[in-house]
Parts: structure tokens; C-alpha cells; sequence
């Protein structure tokens, strides 16, 4: 059975901004970016560790990218795609969600 688990409320998330969240086995993170949001797993896919650094820093330091604080990787927002560092083409996870009410939610 599914059920629907709010991560957080969209006024939670700033516009250019990224916040992470963790749930009983999974770690994911918010990223907004011109009213749109993109929700990914928190895993590098070079080695498979949480990408920020500090909480809810994902994101390089001119807001342009998603960046692995480990090595310096560099993902596109908009799809999780490497563009930069030791895993090149890979991309992140993308998770599907919903936004109900004005809260960013997903099916777990």
C-alpha cells in the first residue's frame, strides 16, 4: 500500500535554492529554480555518498549547478545529467512527486 509523504510545504524551498530531506531509508533533495522543482535521491553515482556538504547545500557556489561535494562534479538542474568531474554522462535519480495543496510530496 502507498501512501502520500510530505517532504515539505513549496514557501519551505528558495527560489535558486536546494533542501534535502531524509526519510526512513532514502535521502533526497529539492532543487527550485524559476517556480520550477526537480527532486533527486541524494547519491553521487560515482560512489554512491550524499552530495552536500553542509545541509541543504547542493548547489555550486553561482547557483547554476548541482555539485558533488566529494569531488567537484557538476550536475544540470533541470535533469541530473553530469557535465563535469569523475563521472561524466552519468546521471542523478530523478524522483516523482506531486505538489498537493502547495506542499511537495511523494508516494512512498
Amino acid at each position: 500500500m502507498t501512501t502520500t509523504t510530505l517532504l515539505c510545504q513549496l514557501s519551505e524551498l528558495p527560489e535558486h535554492g536546494a533542501k534535502g530531506f531524509d526519510l526512513e531509508q532514502r535521502k533526497l533533495f529539492a532543487v527550485k529554480r524559476q517556480g520550477e522543482v526537480f527532486l533527486y535521491e541524494n547519491r553521487c553515482p560515482h560512489q554512491g555518498i550524499p552530495l552536500e556538504w553542509m545541509p541543504d547545500v547542493f548547489l555550486d557556489a553561482e547557483k547554476h549547478f548541482i555539485q558533488c561535494s566529494t569531488h567537484g562534479a557538476l550536475f544540470t538542474i533541470d535533469q541530473g545529467q553530469c557535465i563535469a568531474g569523475p563521472c561524466i554522462g552519468a546521471k542523478l535519480q530523478t524522483i516523482a512527486f506531486e505538489i498537493i495543496d502547495g506542499a511537495l510530496c511523494i508516494q512512498t
